[in-house]
């Protein structure tokens, strides 16, 4: 049995051996993404475990298929990136790996929800000029003050909410199928915007699908609280990048930390300290000091990349095995 992954970052390869050892499988590494101009490259290979944001051409699935392989391995949660009605068309089973380290991106979320209370970034660029004194601008609130709104209450969700409470925080969720496991730290609302209007700080945690593109939006961005803050660590797409500097311009949100951005495929995780950056609303979100730019980097912990190389793996043996896996999206 022959694997090639694409995408394989060196942080990766590691895992992919001791995997492949365990298993007496024969793992590749290409470290490109796989596209019409390396499809070919996947001839003589049993499977393929792809990790990338960008979006698939949709001729690839046919491509695949015609040299023999019968699925796609996603090393990530989210599988926006594929057109499943044209996998299923040509028989190909996408996957995914659900749940890899929901404590890496509900920790990392946290994380940056301090930071942008706590004002870190306009501190920090106060430090870097030598003007250490105090002033209304780096005031900060204290979390134990506020309500927190989780939209998306699923693992990550969950999570971040346990530590939020734990910081004493009011923990208020709203989620398509509420999970009544979690009252015991979480009040559920009824709508999206009933939980937007209550929150002092609103945390995002759902997949990107067509139904809520954009859903953070001009209309719900005027549903929020004055002064409200934001944190994704979820997908990009989920937020109109423009309606929501033009709140942060309004003052309507007060501070953002951005994870994801729904414009990324070009740039994360690209080097570009010796490119010129074509995306004028990014170099905006990265200079402003109300935002917080990570470069969708939340689940990158040890213990992640692990189980993201295994799971992408694994699903792949047991398409080749079975027919089908456990974690197929279409």
């Amino acid at each position: 049995m022959r694997i090639l992954m694409f995408g394989t970052r060196e942080d990766e390869k590691q895992a992919a051996m001791e995997w492949a050892e365990r298993e007496g499988i024969e793992v590749t590494f290409n470290e490109g993404p796989l596209t019409m101009d390396t499809v070919h490259l996947v001839k003589g290979y049993d499977a393929v475990s792809t990790s990338q944001t960008a979006k698939f051409d949709d001729d690839i699935y046919e491509a695949v298929a015609r040299l023999g392989i019968k699925q796609l391995a996603q090393r990530s949660a989210g599988y926006d990136m594929f057109n499943l009605e044209k996998a299923t068309e040509h028989n190909i089973i996408v996957s995914n790996v659900p749940s890899y380290s929901p404590n890496a991106i509900a920790e990392f979320a946290v994380t940056s929800a301090m930071n942008i209370i706590r004002n870190t970034e306009k501190i920090q660029r106060k430090m870097r000029m030598h003007d250490f004194t105090w002033n209304k601008s780096i005031i900060s609130k204290e979390m134990r003050s506020m309500k927190v709104a989780i939209i998306g209450t699923g693992r990550i969700g969950r999570i971040t909410g346990q530590i939020l409470n734990g910081f004493g925080a009011e923990i208020i969720g709203y989620d398509l199928l509420p999970d009544e496991t979690l009252t015991s730290f979480m009040t559920y609302v009824d709508t999206l915007e009933e939980a937007v209007s209550q929150a002092d700080l609103i945390s995002i945690h759902m997949p990107l699908t067509k139904e809520n593109a954009h859903m953070f939006n001009k209309s719900l961005f005027e549903k929020m609280k004055d002064g409200v803050y934001i944190v994704n660590t979820a997908r990009g797409g989920i937020v109109d990048t423009q309606a929501l500097l033009d709140a942060l311009n309004s003052g309507k949100v007060t501070a953002a930390a951005l994870d994801t951005y729904e414009f990324e495929a070009d740039y994360f995780p690209k080097d570009y300290r010796e490119k010129s950056i074509e995306d004028k609303v990014l170099l905006e979100l990265i200079e402003r000091e109300d935002v917080q730019v990570t470069q969708h980097i939340a689940f990158y912990t040890e213990t992640a990349v692990m189980n993201l190389v295994e799971g992408g793996l694994n699903s792949a043996k047991e398409v080749i095995e079975t027919g089908t896996c456990q974690n197929r999206v279409n």
